[in-house]
């Protein structure tokens, strides 16, 4: 990190919040500290970070390029951009990292590029190559899925093996096995890792069958702060790694795909004749590298400050939180019975400026942890929901 960089993190709306609250790390850096007030920012309990509106955006942006932070790229070649992907290289443990516009570009050359010429792909039946990409691996990359481990987090390496075993059974014209793709953690199951365990046999037996192995980590900074391994520990099992810049990095779009040199140096074509490459791409790279400094340090705070509120607010008659097995920031809040759920989530927003879903007939809503949480003490978060039941 530059002296510039720490001076700005110094001087920056970074310092404002420790003062705030003693102990907590400093949050996003969003604003100047004259005009950066956490009372009147929203907690989110939903999503997986702060999306920003435009307005608040474009302070950040500014403040940055005061700062001589920003630099322009030209098509994702040089400035900003390549400061990010040369630091996501870094935590991954790849020898290079690409720009792309979404992760659905990205999860999908990764997986044409792994499998070359060879058809079928091992994906999750949750996985959102599978379940959201509008069937781009069949109709544009001629690709078969093969779903396995219906309806649940992940397949097991022995569902592979099995599935991998049976093939020349099963189909009579060998179209080769062309990659493994994994998503962790899993959105559509509520968050959920796969067991490192699995990971580490998945890899081991695609490797034994030189099979290669693509990880859809949007999330896998959830995933990291929840098990306690680290992004680098976690992408060395994989060939290629994708991960989100706007579900938690503040940007408003892109993505960054990690592997290796020989593969990702191919990238810049397919963006460009799928119709993804932009003249610049400086705005998303500058804030996902800007949020970038200290998140995982503003995580592990945000976990701490919600493992509190869970047991402040379970003192509550009726009220429980459930982690799910395997979970990461996601938590299942059940609230006391007759509670009027509508009423509650209403009077929590406009009172407490707390965001929630809205809980269903049961009194059940998702909780999801995320760095907005240390706008508030947990006292404060305590004495909110306290008073939100009051309804």
């Amino acid at each position: 990190m530059s002296n510039t960089r720490r001076s700005f993190l110094k001087t920056s709306g970074l310092g404002l919040v420790p003062a705030l609250f003693p102990g907590l790390p400093a949050m996003a850096g969003d604003f100047n500290s004259d005009n950066f007030d956490p009372s009147n920012r929203f907690v989110k309990f939903y999503g997986d970070g702060e999306l920003f509106e435009p307005k608040e955006y474009l302070e950040i942006l500014g403040q940055l390029e005061v700062k001589g932070l920003i630099e322009k790229d030209r098509y994702g070649t040089g400035g900003s951009v390549e400061a990010l992907e040369k630091e996501m290289a870094r935590r991954t443990g790849k020898e290079k990292a690409i720009f792309l516009p979404s992760g659905t570009m990205a999860n999908q050359l990764a997986i044409s590029l792994l499998s070359q010429q060879r058809s079928k792909v091992f994906v999750q039946d949750l996985s959102h190559v599978y379940r959201d990409e509008a069937d781009a691996a069949q109709t544009v990359f001629g690709k078969r899925l093969v779903p396995l481990g219906m309806n649940a987090s992940h397949f097991t390496a022995k569902e592979l093996i099995a599935a991998v075993n049976d093939l020349p059974k099963q189909e009579v014209f060998d179209a080769g096995i062309g990659a493994v793709s994994i998503e962790h953690p899993v959105r559509r199951a509520d968050g959920r890792m796969v067991p490192m365990e699995e990971i580490k046999a998945i890899s081991a037996f695609c490797k034994s069958r030189q099979i290669p192995l693509h990880l859809d980590g949007a999330r896998l900074f959830m995933a990291s702060a929840w098990s306690g391994t680290s992004i680098q520990a976690y992408s060395q099992y994989f060939d290629t790694v994708y991960i989100s810049l706007y579900k938690y990095l503040g940007a408003a779009a892109g993505a960054v795909l990690c592997g290796p040199a020989a593969l990702i140096n191919q990238v810049p074509h397919l963006i460009k004749v799928h119709g993804g490459a932009m003249y610049g791409n400086w705005t998303n790279a500058a804030m996902a590298l800007h949020r970038l400094e200290g998140f995982e340090n503003r995580l592990e705070k945000s976990i701490q400050v919600f493992n509190a509120f869970k047991a402040g607010v379970e003192q509550i008659k009726g009220v429980q939180i459930t982690a799910y097995p395997d979970g990461t920031n996601i938590y299942l809040l059940t609230l006391p019975a007759g509670t009027d759920g509508a009423a509650f989530q209403k009077k929590m927003r406009e009172r407490h400026k707390i965001v929630l879903g809205r809980p269903d007939a049961a009194g059940k809503v998702q909780l999801t942890v995320n760095e907005t949480l240390l706008y508030r003490s947990t006292e404060e978060l305590i004495s909110a929901f306290k008073d939100g039941l009051k309804v």
